[in-house]
């Protein structure tokens, strides 16, 4: 049996196994059948970013979902975590998203939420990929009136931009700041301008002229250098960078600092600690976060768990936790007291509140996590063997952790989405950083490139 679910989803190549139309008419079909749990005529909301495949990829899982006797509900370019707003606020029994969030135009992938706006669990992913490869449902042919519908949702957009929007504290707005936006020619490019300047922030904007190719081009997430310039251009106040799917926010202060995910966690968990709401106190973070988020928790007083990296890793602890804020370096936060997703736009909205009470220069809030220097290699490889298996590599990490000793840290591990080997290491001088991760890519470069 083949394996289509990675670490998020379904990603790939565009027209390309398993990236193609077949295979995403069979995801629908299954997914389709895996919904059908009620007499009610069922539906699935499906949302897609601004890649060119993404047509192709749409109508394959309508044809899919329709062809199962479930109704289509599509509602277009729309982040990630609309997907997951809208399936719950459309009482719809899953939502699916078209993107392959972070990576270049060519890559597509399919994920998918439950009813309760949820991702997949690992056991119902293999449910789905068992439907498939076994043909168990192929003779499943519904006709007549019990075939599905595919319908637009028009005000989905607005449906989403008002609750993103209510998650702003009532009592504060924007007036009074200067933003830049840079939304990645992805699937914020209309919904973040219209949620700030209704806030009454003075809004300039980046990268909201998508093509189908040039999506997270030089621009969003992955490069906020480019937007941190402009801010110091524009003599803005805070610069705001969004990735394709807009699941992603990384910022950048009045300086033209790059703020990454670490530090706007560390800045919202301040202020729920100030404010007395933070539950449990307790803030969550996957073991790729910088050192100095963990002293920054430990001088706060605040419980700091750590997991594999990977937003449902980080949802999993926070569930079981009971904390209401986690996320990632690469700018995947998690506000569970307003959505159950990592959300873009709402971690801006998060930051810009704290940003608004503090009433201080972005860069001054900011000072409260201190940066150790970090070095992050990506090795191509052409598999991926157990680490614990490679000796040489092994070796090589024994020799940097020992030269760290306890002023920084090292850590080697696969992409959980692409043929890569990630070496990052911190350390107490970027000197020192840039020298041990060289070495160890090296080596692990050698091995299995």
């Amino acid at each position: 049996m083949g394996k289509l679910f990675g670490t998020d989803g379904v990603r790939g190549v565009a027209n390309i196994y398993p990236m193609t139309a077949e295979i995403a008419m069979q995801v629908g079909r299954a997914v389709a059948h895996y919904c059908k749990h009620h007499k009610y005529r069922h539906r699935i909301v499906i949302g897609k970013d601004t890649r060119l495949s993404g047509y192709m990829i749409e109508n394959a899982l309508v044809a899919g979902i329709c062809s199962m006797g479930v109704d289509a509900l599509l509602v277009g370019p729309m982040p990630t975590a609309g997907i997951s707003f809208l399936t719950t606020d459309l009482k719809a029994d899953a939502g699916m998203v078209i993107s392959a969030s972070h990576n270049p135009f060519q890559d597509n992938g399919i994920k998918i939420f439950n009813r309760d706006g949820f991702k997949l669990p690992d056991d119902v992913e293999n449910e789905i990929e068992e439907m498939i490869f076994s043909k168990s449902i192929d003779a499943l042919r519904p006709t007549a009136e019990e075939v599905g519908k595919a319908f637009r949702i028009d005000d989905a957009r607005g449906r989403y931009l008002t609750f993103a929007k209510n998650t702003f504290p009532v009592e504060q707005n924007l007036e009074g700041l200067k933003i830049v936006l840079d939304c990645a020619n992805g699937a914020t490019y209309r919904i973040a301008p219209s949620i700030f300047e209704e806030l009454g922030a003075d809004v300039k904007v980046m990268n909201v002229n998508p093509d189908g190719k040039n999506i997270n081009a030089n621009c969003g997430a992955l490069y906020p250098e480019y937007m941190a310039r402009v801010v110091i251009e524009e003599k803005a106040d805070v610069g705001l960078a969004f990735d394709g799917d807009g699941d992603r926010c990384i910022a950048a202060d009045e300086k033209g600092n790059v703020i990454s995910g670490d530090r706007i966690l560390a800045v919202c968990t301040n202020t729920l600690k100030k404010e007395n709401r933070l539950v449990n106190n307790t803030m969550v973070s996957t073991v790729m976060s910088n050192l100095g988020l963990s002293i920054f928790c430990k001088e706060a007083g605040i419980d700091h768990i750590t997991t594999n990296v990977g937003d449902r890793y980080v949802l999993e602890e926070m569930l079981k936790k009971g904390s209401i804020i986690g996320g990632e370096d690469s700018g995947h936060v998690i506000f569970l007291e307003h959505h159950n997703t990592g959300d873009g736009l709402i971690t801006a909205l998060q930051l810009l509140a704290s940003v608004k009470k503090e009433n201080k220069p972005f860069s001054e809030i900011c000072q409260l996590m201190k940066v150790y220097p970090q070095t992050i290699i990506n090795v191509n490889v052409k598999s991926k063997p157990e680490l614990n298996a490679e000796p040489e590599i092994m070796q090589a990490i024994r020799e940097a952790e020992k030269e760290l000793a306890d002023q920084g840290r090292i850590l080697v591990r696969y992409s959980g989405t692409q043929l890569l080997c990630r070496v990052m290491i911190e350390a107490s001088t970027q000197e020192k950083a840039d020298k041990l991760a060289a070495k160890v890519a090296g080596v692990v470069k050698n091995k299995l490139a």
